[in-house]
């Protein structure tokens, strides 16, 4: 038993010095506080990110397919009455939207900036005082009104009740309702008189829009979009000026839901037109990003990067229209980031490594300045005695 014991003895990789031995200095009392201060700073930094979880990523190719593409805006237009602005939206499958809506909110803006209504976008319910019939005649009392659509009727049964019945019907056939004085909807909804009214004020549009995963666009326009003959025309309102300054700042522009860390480019954008007529247009790369976070709630959500290119228009000019335009394609790549603790194993490795590191250089450091002291010492007394 007793050879046992000397032999594990023998294996002491911490041999004992006895006390008389120590010879303790100023440099190593100054290299240690050094060392132990260093030595804490690293092992609270590593404790921090134990307790935080990290994002790891990484990229493959998107697979999804027949999903939708939720648009959120926020957009600011100084010079751009709210009864002016339309928005429509397309994509490379042929759907589009013209003049857009549905969960859409406008405010109104005066020359400060300043909130004056907040209304969803539409003229409102059309006012039934003595209509006139699409026969000619004024609406009779227990009479169900069926208003005029001015020609534009797809059949003999079409009823335009309102302002806004008669532009769509108008659009359909491919025609512009330049003149909505002569319009009666218009003329009772106080249509005419409102854009009178809004003349001088800004906008501030905001809302979303649900389209296909496709490649599309979206725009923000003065009057109404139509189609006629394969091109995208604007029914621009006669008592308007032929030139429109689209000055805007886009407070707000997202593909998707937030996601911790994302970076959106356009927030907060603001341009300011210079030239009469022109059309803003941004070119936006979207790519599709799916978030996981600790708990294993799954986000899937987009990012974007974004160029910008402003086209001079002139007045008349059917192939470019004045407004701001946001043409979007989406990344065959998908981004994948997911939420990891650091394992403890891993934190415990790295706090040894810390403690260890710091030790053995402090240590090479402390033999370095004694021994040289002693050789600097050791020569001063053979000169002094030489």
């Amino acid at each position: 038993m007793p050879g046992v014991m000397n032999r594990l003895r023998n294996l002491d990789a911490y041999p004992k010095i006895n006390d008389d031995f120590y010879s303790r200095s100023l440099s190593g009392g100054l290299i240690t506080l050094v060392s132990s201060i260093f030595m804490l700073i690293l092992f609270f930094s590593e404790l921090r990110l134990y307790l935080h979880p990290v994002t790891e990523s990484q990229l493959r190719v998107d697979t999804s397919r027949g999903e939708k593409l939720r648009i959120n805006f926020d957009v600011t237009f100084p010079a751009l009455a709210c009864s002016i602005i339309s928005l429509d939206s397309m994509d490379i499958s042929g759907e589009q939207h013209l003049d857009v809506r549905h969960d859409i909110a406008k405010r109104r803006l005066d020359s400060s900036g300043n909130v004056i209504e907040t209304r969803q976008d539409g003229i409102g319910h059309t006012k039934i005082e003595n209509p006139l019939q699409r026969h000619g005649g004024r609406l009779e009392h227990n009479e169900t009104y069926c208003g005029s659509c001015y020609g534009a009727e797809a059949t003999d049964e079409e009823c335009c009740n309102s302002c806004e019945e008669v532009g769509e019907a108008y659009r359909k056939k491919g025609w512009a309702m330049s003149d909505p004085e002569i319009i009666d909807q218009c003329k009772r909804e106080g249509f005419v008189q409102r854009v009178k009214d809004e003349e001088g004020e800004g906008c501030n549009i905001y809302g979303f829009l649900e389209v296909n995963k496709v490649a599309g666009s979206f725009h923000f326009v003065p009057g109404k979009t139509f189609r006629h003959s394969g091109f995208h025309l604007q029914d621009l309102l006669a008592f308007q000026g032929d030139t429109y300054n689209i000055s805007h700042k886009v407070n707000r522009l997202t593909f998707g839901d937030y996601f911790p860390g994302v970076v959106n480019p356009l927030d907060s954008v603001q341009w300011t037109q210079e030239t009469l007529n022109g059309m803003y247009q941004y070119f936006i790369k979207v790519v599709p990003t799916e978030y996981t976070d600790v708990k294993e709630h799954i986000i899937q959500s987009n990012q974007f990067s974004v160029t910008e290119h402003f086209e001079k228009t002139e007045a008349g000019h059917t192939q470019s229209l004045p407004g701001v335009f946001f043409f979007y394609d989406l990344s065959p790549i998908k981004v994948i980031f997911t939420e990891q603790h650091v394992e403890f194993l891993h934190f415990l490795t790295n706090v040894c490594a810390i403690v260890g590191g710091i030790f053995t250089v402090s240590g090479i450091i402390d033999s370095f300045i004694y021994h040289g002291q002693r050789a600097i010492k050791k020569k001063m007394e053979i000169g002094k005695f030489g």
